[in-house]
């Protein structure tokens, strides 16, 4: 069976059966090695025809499209399926995948294609914030404007309203090839997801390089989802202990929500309070009670981390990509130009009672520091109405807006490094509602700070370590 490639997109179409006997038919070792010199974007599977598969029927072809997005870097998965298939590859796979999934070719395409001149409007909702930030940014970068809906119930008002979509994204998402424990952020808490038996490899999986950075842009609630948690051994202990103890310095807060302990030796969980470490049944405890986030760090950064890192010239050297995907993405969503006032390299200056709200960014890799965005409310508004059609909304829908304008201009920064060579991750966004609580994170570091304006709006980007 050979791809038939359309618009940059491969599509394999098999009929039928699609099972451990069937599927090895389809695929002939001629056919394999054309696929691995496959001149497309992305590569999918296609289950339009397909009658009945299985688990090991699918994995014949998954196995062929991993091993071609390892060759030729791109995007692979399957398309064209319904909500019961949809429902039954994340029951084989899990979650996290390592191919995306696509619920027709007409949304693949815009994830495969860049346009400047066909721009879509585009409702989207997956109920995993993370994939929702996560295809957003992607949108962006391929020249489609992304309207976000946090939840199910937004989903079905935005889907029922007059305003028309060109594209509804729900049952589908983006694939992965780490293989690292999953988080996202909700009520500025970063939680990590835990399953199964937590011994040694847990801290394989836990991507210590991005929660340090986490911390470092000023986060201060850290919460385990650990309800798939089966037990524990001595290295799971140790991997909490670890945290906490490293935590401190910072401030901050760790919370499992969540576990049985009755699944975990007896003496553990006393080791785990004596770490510092806090319990809840639910998710809901925290992030449901203000107060409780506040008074836990989900709401305020903390003191900084004296630290001495200063910031290089290799850091300076990239600013212009900087600034090149912050006034790309603000002079689409404000339909203005941006004009730059000063350049000044100095700790982070604003003015006293400013009613601004900020988002930090943190970028490690072959290079690593901290992106601050600071926005007028007027912008955030803006940012506001489009990302989640919201209009005269509250300071939780802005800042929850704020990260995902965050989320998109990282992105464009990770994408703009990379086709320059240089290799870096980024972490979720930290929101602040007040500009104090970020000069309490940035402190008297050095940096570079830009001020221009969008439509006489003020804006400050500044660029440290």
């Amino acid at each position: 069976m050979r791809a038939v490639i359309t618009n940059g997109v491969g599509i394999l179409s098999p009929q039928g059966f699609l099972d451990g006997t069937n599927a090895p038919t389809y695929l002939t070792l001629s056919d394999v090695n054309n696929l691995r010199n496959i001149n497309a974007n992305m590569l999918l599977l296609s289950l339009k025809s397909v009658v009945f598969f299985n688990k090991n029927g699918l994995d014949i072809f998954i196995k062929v499209l991993l091993d071609v997005h390892d060759r030729k870097k791109i995007p692979v998965g399957i398309v064209d399926y319904n909500k019961v298939k949809y429902d039954t590859i994340i029951r084989y796979y899990g979650a996290s995948l390592r191919f995306s999934l696509f619920s027709n070719q007409k949304i693949a395409g815009l994830f495969a294609n860049k346009t400047k001149d066909d721009s879509l409007n585009v409702l989207l909702y997956h109920k995993d914030p993370s994939q929702r930030s996560a295809m957003a940014i992607e949108l962006y970068n391929h020249g489609h404007n992304p309207v976000i809906a946090q939840n199910k119930e937004e989903y079905e008002t935005k889907k029922r309203a007059k305003k028309s979509y060109d594209i509804i994204i729900d049952s589908s998402e983006l694939g992965t090839s780490s293989n690292t424990i999953s988080s996202r952020v909700s009520g500025n808490a970063v939680i990590y997801t835990l399953n199964n038996f937590l011994d040694a490899s847990v801290q394989d999986s836990f991507d210590i390089i991005y929660h340090t950075n986490s911390l470092n842009v000023g986060f201060r609630l850290f919460l385990f989802d650990s309800f798939n948690v089966t037990s524990m051994n001595i290295h799971g202990l140790n991997f909490f202990t670890m945290l906490s103890n490293a935590g401190a310095e910072y401030d901050a807060t760790f919370a499992i929500i969540g576990m049985d302990f009755n699944k975990i030796p007896i003496n553990f969980k006393n080791d785990l309070e004596d770490a510092g470490l806090m319990f809840f049944e639910s998710m809901e405890d925290i992030l449901g009670n203000k107060t409780l986030l506040h008074e836990l760090g989900g709401a305020s950064a903390g003191t900084a981390k004296k630290s001495k890192r200063m910031i290089t010239k290799p850091i300076i050297g990239e600013l212009p990509k900087f600034i090149e995907a912050t006034v790309s993405t603000m002079e689409m969503m404000t339909n203005s130009i941006a004009v730059k006032k000063s350049v000044n390299l100095n700790s982070l200056q604003l003015e006293e009672g400013s009613d601004s709200i900020a988002s930090s960014i943190g970028f490690y890799g072959q290079m690593d520091g901290m992106i601050i965005l600071i926005f007028p409310k007027s912008i955030a508004q803006k940012a506001c109405e489009l990302l989640l059609g919201e209009e005269n909304a509250d300071m939780d829908v802005l800042l929850d807006a704020l990260a995902e304008f965050g989320n998109i201009i990282a992105g464009r920064v990770k994408v703009l490094m990379q086709e320059g060579g240089l290799s870096v991750d980024i972490t979720l966004p930290r929101t602040y509602d007040n500009v104090e609580s970020i000069l309490d994170v940035v402190g008297d570091k050095k940096g570079v700070q830009v001020e221009m304006t969008f439509a006489d709006d003020q804006f400050t980007f500044f660029l440290t370590r």
